[in-house]
């Protein structure tokens, strides 16, 4: 991560307690918990907690659900509906790895590699945020923040600064991008940096994660107002860099939240189209979850500004439960990345608006990948 070193004084009034707090924490280094330290009542609901968000984490169509129906019962945690949003847009990076395009593209163990990246960061995120969500819930039941018991579920102690800032204050926009910094923060050294991802993602499809797959595309679908669905989303051109993850999170908080007819049209789109994982749930004119094509077929282009030429067929986009089976993942690595109090500057909101256009960008990805199968078959018939 970058290093940014706010002083006290240069950050905003709303965010010096919170500073001042994270620099105790920094000297106090890591303290280990240990569950004999709680009451009964305290290890039952740990315990209660754990198997709740094991239920809910059974794989990305379960957690993405599990992240919207929290956030119609808290609309005040905007992560959640955040989370919810980016948490299709994994389903849908993991279930074209089954899909028509990219089946012709990648060999079975690269799809299998990158699968099982993209499942292990987005099972990760869930069984560190869900637990504080419950944790949160519990608390409004009993009046009083519950939020000391973070630790014995694992999560980070910048988040039982944040939650308690939060509980007093209702600051909504600094919980929300405190979840960003924390939740990728925790991805950084358990997935981006883990060895095996690096050998086998990183390294062996970075041409192909740089130029030609579009799980850089981050894609917000939402009521255009006339029965149809518009789309507004970011890219991310630097995956490996937790900085540039973290802004890109704080962009994409942007075009959901700054503009509430946009949100309120996001929510109804969302509640309205169940996630399935195919990404035939927000363009059903352009992807179908049942294959029209005949496989052995040589490929031809069929799109073309985002519309499929006429007589062609839809692209196949599987649903996930058909693409992939239930993994079972080892526990999350223990540890705390939090060590630098000056992370805070990230929850500065920044003043310039963000544009949300995605369409061109994404069209164009799209079809520079139908491009790259035709290239690939050309060579393939030429030797």
């Amino acid at each position: 991560m970058r290093c940014l070193r706010p002083k006290a004084s240069s950050l905003p009034l709303s965010l010096v307690d919170v500073y001042r707090e994270l620099k105790k924490k920094q000297k106090k280094g890591d303290t280990t918990v240990s569950e004999r330290d709680l009451t009964a009542k305290e290890r039952q609901f740990i315990s209660r907690i754990r198997a709740v968000t094991a239920e809910h984490n059974e794989n990305n169509v379960t957690r993405t659900a599990a992240y919207l129906d929290f956030y119609l019962r808290h609309r005040e945690i905007h992560w959640a509906f955040l989370g919810h949003m980016v948490s299709r847009n994994g389903g849908w990076n993991m279930t074209d790895l089954k899909g028509e395009l990219l089946m012709r593209l990648l060999s079975e163990e690269e799809r299998q590699s990158f699968f099982a990246f993209l499942e292990r960061g987005n099972w990760l995120i869930f069984q560190d945020i869900y637990p504080q969500f419950l944790l949160y819930e519990e608390s409004q039941k009993h009046g009083r923040p519950l939020f000391y018991l973070l630790p014995y579920v694992g999560v980070s102690t910048f988040m039982e600064t944040i939650w308690n800032h939060f509980w007093h204050r209702g600051d909504l926009y600094t919980l929300a991008i405190a979840l960003v910094i924390n939740e990728q923060s925790y991805l950084e050294r358990r997935v981006i940096q883990h060895p095996v991802f690096q050998q086998t993602v990183f390294q062996t499809l970075k041409f192909q994660l740089q130029e030609l797959l579009h799980f850089n595309h981050i894609l917000f679908p939402h009521d255009d107002g006339q029965g149809g669905t518009a789309l507004i989303g970011q890219t991310l051109h630097q995956f490996e860099s937790l900085h540039e993850r973290i802004l890109l999170g704080k962009r994409l908080y942007s075009i959901l939240f700054d503009n509430e007819e946009t949100l309120e049209n996001a929510v109804r789109w969302a509640v309205s189209h169940p996630h399935t994982g195919s990404r035939k749930d927000y363009w059903p004119h352009l992807f179908n979850d049942v294959c029209e094509s005949f496989p052995r077929e040589p490929y031809r282009r069929r799109i073309r500004d985002c519309q499929i030429v006429p007589g062609a067929p839809r692209l196949y986009s599987p649903q996930l439960r058909h693409a992939w089976k239930n993994v079972a993942h080892e526990a999350a690595e223990p540890g705390d990345w939090f060590t630098d109090p000056h992370v805070v500057r990230y929850l500065v909101k920044p003043e310039q608006p963000i544009n949300g256009e995605i369409i061109h960008a994404y069209c164009e990805t799209l079809e520079k990948i139908e491009l790259a199968i035709i290239a690939k078959n050309a060579f393939f018939h030429a030797r």
